[in-house]
């Protein structure tokens, strides 16, 4: 009978890390990872992770500082509901009605408005 011969299987290297914060690449098995609150991350495939950033340092001192810095900064909820219409419109058809809109997006109409002023304010602000 005929075997099949086993071929050698190719290493695959892994791909290296970056520090979120000094911007050193190091091997995948020494970063040290986290997730920080972020109004402006909208995971593409899974709500539940609508407003969680993971965020990846080279040392325990370098994600404690990142976490930090994002601390810092304020959560806006009506950016975080910009950021889920804008996954709804973007995936599927551009324009649904106010009742699909919320059924899509788990909003209510009162926040999809206040959603959509803050993302016409924003652009008003860095466009004019």
């Amino acid at each position: 009978m005929w075997g099949r011969r086993k071929r050698a299987r190719r290493s695959v290297a892994a791909v290296p890390e970056l520090c979120d914060l000094c911007a050193r690449t190091f091997p995948p098995e020494e970063a040290v990872c986290g997730h920080v609150a972020d109004s402006s991350a909208v995971h593409p495939d899974d709500p539940l992770h609508d407003g969680l950033r993971r965020v990846t340092a080279c040392c325990e001192a370098h994600l404690e500082l990142i976490r930090a810095g994002y601390r810092q900064r304020p959560f806006v909820q009506e950016e975080l509901w910009a950021g889920k219409i804008g996954r709804v419109l973007t995936s599927g058809r551009p324009f649904l009605t106010m009742t699909e809109l919320a059924c899509r997006t788990g909003l209510d109409e009162p926040d999809i408005r206040r959603a959509i002023a803050w993302h016409n304010e924003r652009r008003r602000r860095t466009d004019g």
